[in-house]
């Protein structure tokens, strides 16, 4: 059974040159110290390779830049011995380009984790940036301090890492000013504020298939409240924008879904268990409220959400917020504690959501959350065609289940057959080609704010389709080939 799905997007394949031009060498008896000296002399293509030692940082690295074809790896031989130990920070990435960084530990530090950012120039942002099979852990601070600091990056992908006991004031991944961002099957663990944070402007940010576990004050922190000078594009009048938050697990934290001062944010077929205190924040932040927006038309879709007793109040509603704009559809309301239970009272009427029947697990104490055969969740979710998979990688029907996991049988399209295909070039400015196929392939492009863009047919004589036209920004293209629907993700410059 195809597992992975050949969840082979941007990030990992057409961008990252496997074959590094050299490799430097870092650590004790190697050629370079630290990694920051190693940097100091890459080049397109190079790999600096670190090897097993405990590294104190801070270590600060500007301007280093791959190209698209020939990507700068950073990348640790064992992950549990490359530690980076101490320090205010561990690396610091100012105005980067085409890195790959993997297979670290980053624990006990005292300012942020890791930090990456623009060096405050906003007309040239950090770019194309891959975080993967890294460990972020045990913050040496109590303030407000993230394991992963993030500040006007564009074109990213965080995957594959663990975020364990943040800062009581922190993230475990704070964005400010990010955009087009891919966070996904990362596992976080104790965070203190927030595990995940997008606000200064944030936008087309999908947060998918991660797993969190007290995942602190708010876990998704879906906007913010920034100052004016730290906006990316300055001027912006949100704090965040379409945004996906899908096929994520929430156990706990006081609360799991925050919006704050956002717009055009879809949380869909997650999996929500006992939320400590709210099920739902939605606030307004950001001081001039005759400036920004107020937080609106945001959308709660195919979500399964249990609570129990130590539930406080269903939503918390802040001033200067416009609830009654948001969706609320398709969702599984489920109480432990309470046979009678009626369901929570949202500011606007719900369409065939499902109250009080028991969405049936697997395994709920042991935490297992696939559905069972028999469950009223299967085949009862809405569609949303910005969310195609769910955690484990599976196609969602059509009718889908409602939560993170799919417990329908597949019937015309098998799980073997939903696959992400790598689309190339991309990032792409003009001309973007598919497969190569013998017949013509029915495609349809789909935006971040779940918009369809455009339909059309593609030919096999086509020698690329012209997307020049299209908006900056991240896209997904789903076509129907050889009896099969394939999927890609593309970057459009």
């Amino acid at each position: 059974m195809l597992r992975s799905l050949l969840i082979v997007c941007w990030t990992l394949n057409y961008l990252i040159s496997l074959d590094a031009q050299r490799i430097l060498n870092v650590g004790p008896g190697q050629t370079y110290a630290n990694p920051a000296a190693a940097a100091a002399v890459a080049l397109p293509g190079d790999l600096i390779r670190i090897h097993p030692a405990t590294y104190q940082g801070s270590f600060f690295i500007n301007n280093l830049k791959g190209t698209a074809n020939a990507w700068i790896r950073i990348e640790g031989t064992q992950r549990d011995q490359v530690i980076f130990q101490g320090g205010s920070e561990s690396m610091h990435f100012t105005d980067a380009e085409y890195l790959h960084i993997s297979n670290i530990t980053v624990r006990g530090q005292t300012g942020n984790g890791m930090n990456i950012d623009d060096a405050g120039t906003f007309e040239s942002p950090t770019k194309f940036i891959i975080i993967e099979h890294c460990t972020f852990r045990d913050m040496a601070a109590t303030g407000n301090n993230d394991l992963l600091k993030l500040s006007g990056l564009d074109s990213f992908t965080i995957q594959h890492c663990h975020f364990e006991n943040g800062s009581a004031g922190g993230s475990g991944i704070d964005m400010v000013g990010c955009h087009a961002g891919i966070i996904r099957n990362n596992r976080f663990i104790q965070m203190g504020s927030n595990s995940i944070q997008a606000k200064g402007a944030s936008s087309q940010i999908q947060i998918l298939a991660n797993y969190f576990t007290q995942g602190g004050q708010r876990t998704l922190n879906l906007g913010g409240s920034t100052g004016a000078a730290f906006f990316r594009p300055s001027g912006a009048n949100y704090e965040a924008k379409d945004l996906l938050a899908a096929a994520n697990v929430f156990e706990g934290s006081t609360a799991p879904v925050a919006f704050v001062g956002c717009r055009n944010v879809v949380v869909t077929n997650n999996t929500i268990i006992r939320p400590d205190r709210w099920i739902l924040r939605i606030l307004q932040e950001s001081s001039d409220t005759s400036f920004y927006q107020s937080c609106a038309n945001n959308r709660f879709v195919n979500n399964i959400v249990v609570v129990n007793n130590q539930l406080s109040t269903d939503l918390n509603i802040g001033p200067n917020t416009s609830p009654s704009t948001f969706q609320f559809a398709n969702n599984l309301w489920y109480h432990l504690d309470n046979a009678g239970w009626r369901g929570p009272q949202l500011p606007a009427t719900e369409t065939q959501g499902i109250v009080q029947q028991n969405p049936q697990f697997v395994n709920f104490n042991g935490a297992n959350y696939h559905l069972l055969n028999t469950s009223p969740a299967i085949g009862k979710g809405r569609n949303e065609p910005l969310a195609l998979l769910d955690f484990d990688g599976n196609g969602f029907l059509n009718p889908r289940s409602i939560g993170a996991f799919e417990g329908g049988k597949l019937t015309n399209v098998s799980e073997d057959e939903q696959s992400w295909i790598a689309l190339y070039p991309n990032p792409v400015s003009a001309q973007l080609h598919l497969p190569k196929s013998t017949a013509k392939l029915q495609y349809t492009i789909v935006r971040m704010d779940g918009s369809v863009i455009r339909t059309g047919t593609y030919q096999p004589t086509d020698q690329g389709m012209d997307v020049s036209l299209l908006p900056s920004g991240a896209y997904i293209i789903q076509w129907y080939q050889d009896h099969q629907f394939a999927y890609g993700r593309f970057i459009k410059q």
